[in-house]
């Protein structure tokens, strides 16, 4: 974390850790290119994400933001449906409550959809969740918030 510039927190659920890379790549570059600076936590799946969210942006740290990233493949079981759900509601949840938030969590049919939405030359969502997250800490700066 720098004194001079504004840092973001990047949580990741790494299960899926090629997916993963390939949306902090892109997340960090634009972040980058936008003059924040970035620290980075893994959690061990996409469940744990938002409160790791949540204790990051409580934290002394000074965080002005947070990107949330992983990956979640339907399986056999509802699992999927579930884990999608609470992670998805407690993440809208902190965005109630002011935080800035890129919610880069990926639920895919499957792994293939999942590399064609994290890569940088066909969907590329990590570009698209740095920009979310720019755009609202623009916003709460804009509005005093």
């Amino acid at each position: 974390m720098s004194a001079e510039r504004p840092t973001v927190i990047i949580v990741e659920a790494p299960y899926y850790s090629e997916v993963t890379e390939m949306l902090a790549n892109s997340v960090i570059a634009e972040l980058d290119a936008a003059g924040y600076d970035y620290d980075r936590m893994e959690v061990s799946g996409v469940f744990e994400v938002p409160a790791a969210v949540k204790l990051a942006m409580e934290s002394d740290r000074g965080y002005v933001g947070a990107v949330a990233l992983g990956c979640v493949i339907r399986g056999e079981t509802d699992h999927y449906d579930h884990i999608c759900r609470e992670s998805s509601r407690a993440l809208m949840d902190l965005t109630m409550a002011g935080v800035a938030l890129g919610f880069g969590i990926l639920t895919c049919e499957n792994y293939e959809q999942a590399m064609a939405r994290a890569d940088v030359a066909r969907k590329n969502k990590g570009k698209e969740v740095a920009a979310a997250v720019l755009r609202m800490m623009a916003l709460k700066s804009e509005l005093g918030a």
